[in-house]
C-alpha cells in the first residue's frame, strides 16, 4: 500500500470494487445479443449515499425507484444495472417492472428493497422482459465477483468501460474512492445522459457528500457534451460505506477539503472518458477559459464552444478555423468584450484585440491530428475560470445512430 501523506491524492489502478467493502459483478441475461448487460454493486455494510438525476421531463422508472429507496433512508447496500433496455416512457408497468427488479435484487440479498438502487440504460419505450432479469439476478448469486464484468454489463454503444481510482489519507486512515461510468451517445447532461457509479470506504455525513455531489457534478458531468441530447434515465449515485474506518467526515472537518478534490478528480475522469468515447469520436476536446466574469460565465462559454457542431467538424478536419471559436463565444448567455478575447490552439495565438493573428496553418494542423486538443479562451471580464469536454464529430456518429434500434 502506498503511504500517503495528509493532503496527498494518488491515482491507483483500480475500480468501484477497490474502496474496502464493496464488490461488483457482471452478467449475461439475454438482453443484448451476447454481451453483459446485468450487473451490480454491492456494499458488506449499509453505505451513506448521494444521487444527482437527469432533468428530463421524462425520468425513468428506475429513476423514481432509486429516488424512493433515498427517501426512505440515506443509506443503500446495492445497486442493480441493466443495460439495453431503458424502461423509460412505459408507464406504470414500467414503474411495476423497475420495483419488482429491486425487489428481487433485495430478496436475494436478504435485505430491505429500500437498500437497493436501480438503473437501467438503452432502449427508451421498450419494456424489460422480467424472465431474463429474474434469471439474470439467480445468475449473479452464483457468479463470482468481477468489476470489468459490472463495467461491461452498463455499457450501450460505448467502445471502452470507464473506470478509475484514487488513494487519500484521512487521519491517518487510507481512504479509497472508485469509479465507473458508461456513456457515448446522448451526452449533454444537466444531471444527464449518462451513468455514473462512484464508491468509497470513506466515512461521510449524508449531507455534505449530497451537496459536494451537486457542486461536483455541476463543474465535471456537466460540463461534457457529444451531441447535445439528454436522455431519460440517467444518473450518478456516490455510496460511501464506512470501512475505510476514518473519523467521520463533515463540511466543518480538516481533511473535508481534501476528500473533495479528490471526489472531483474522480468525477472529471469518468466525465472526460465519456467525452472521448463519444459515439465515432476520434478526438477529445477540452475548452479551457480564463478570466471570464465568474466561473458560471467560463463554465458557459467552455461548453458552448465544445458543443458546437461546427467546432466539432473542424477538429475532425484539422481545420484551425477560428471563426467557429469565436462564432460558439459570440451566442453565449456569458458576459463578453469581442476585444478582450484571445483564442490559443496548441500554444499559437488565432484570434486577439478582434482581429486575427498570425500563426502556422501547418503547426496547427498537425497539432490538430493529435487525438487530445486543448482550446484555451482568455478574457479580461473578470476572475472566472472553467472547462469542458467534448468530442469531434464525425460519419460515424451518423451511422452509429441511424442504426441503433437495428
Amino acid at each position: 500500500m502506498i503511504q500517503l501523506s495528509e493532503d496527498q491524492i494518488v491515482k491507483v489502478t483500480g475500480d468501484v470494487s477497490s474502496p474496502k467493502g464493496f464488490q461488483a459483478k457482471g452478467v449475461h441475461c439475454g438482453l443484448r445479443y451476447s454481451k453483459k448487460d446485468l450487473g451490480v454493486i454491492i456494499s458488506e455494510t449499509p453505505a451513506v449515499s448521494a444521487a444527482v438525476y437527469t432533468q428530463s421531463h421524462f425520468q425513468a422508472a428506475p429513476i423514481k425507484v432509486t429516488q424512493d429507496s433515498l427517501k426512505h433512508g440515506p443509506t443503500l447496500k446495492a445497486v442493480i444495472v441493466n443495460s439495453a433496455i431503458a424502461n423509460a416512457c412505459t408507464g406504470e408497468q414500467g414503474l411495476k417492472d423497475a420495483y419488482t427488479m429491486r425487489e428481487s435484487f433485495a430478496s436475494q440479498l436478504g435485505i430491505e428493497p429500500e437498500l437497493v438502487a436501480v438503473s437501467s440504460t438503452g432502449v427508451i419505450g421498450e419494456h424489460l422482459d422480467m424472465e431474463k432479469i429474474h434469471a439474470g439476478i439467480e445468475l449473479l448469486k452464483e457468479t463470482p465477483a468481477g468489476s470489468g464484468d459490472f463495467e461491461e454489463a452498463i455499457l450501450t454503444t460505448d467502445t471502452v468501460i470507464k473506470q478509475t481510482c484514487y488513494e487519500l489519507a484521512i487521519g491517518g486512515k487510507t481512504v479509497t474512492i472508485g469509479g465507473a461510468a458508461k456513456g457515448s451517445g446522448m451526452i449533454h447532461p444537466n444531471m444527464a445522459t449518462m451513468l455514473g457509479f462512484v464508491t468509497t470506504d470513506a466515512a461521510i455525513e449524508e449531507k455534505a457528500l449530497q451537496k459536494a455531489l451537486r457542486e461536483i457534478t455541476d463543474v465535471s458531468f456537466n460540463q461534457i457534451t457529444v451531441d447535445g441530447e439528454t436522455s431519460t434515465n440517467d444518473m450518478v449515485l456516490v455510496m460511501a460505506n464506512g470501512c475505510a474506518e476514518n473519523e467521520c467526515l463533515t463540511e466543518d472537518h480538516p481533511d473535508w477539503p481534501v476528500f473533495k478534490k479528490a471526489l472531483l478528480l474522480t468525477c472529471e475522469d469518468l466525465a472526460k472518458e465519456i467525452a472521448r468515447d463519444g459515439e465515432g469520436a476520434t478526438k477529445l476536446i477540452e475548452a479551457q477559459v480564463q478570466g471570464a466574469k465568474n466561473n458560471l460565465d467560463a463554465n458557459v462559454i467552455a461548453k458552448k464552444i465544445v458543443g458546437s457542431n461546427l467546432v466539432k467538424t473542424a477538429v475532425y478536419g484539422t481545420d484551425a478555423n477560428w471563426g467557429r471559436i469565436i462564432g460558439a463565444i459570440g451566442h453565449s448567455a456569458a458576459q463578453v468584450t469581442a476585444e478582450e478575447v484571445e483564442v490559443y490552439l496548441g500554444g499559437q495565438c488565432l484570434f486577439k484585440n478582434n482581429e486575427p493573428q498570425p500563426f502556422s496553418e501547418s503547426i496547427a494542423k498537425e497539432y490538430l491530428e493529435g487525438d487530445e486538443i486543448t482550446i484555451v479562451i482568455k478574457m479580461a471580464e473578470g476572475d472566472g475560470n472553467g472547462r469542458a469536454w467534448g468530442c469531434d464529430l464525425t460519419y460515424d456518429y451518423i451511422k452509429i445512430n441511424a442504426s441503433y434500434r437495428t
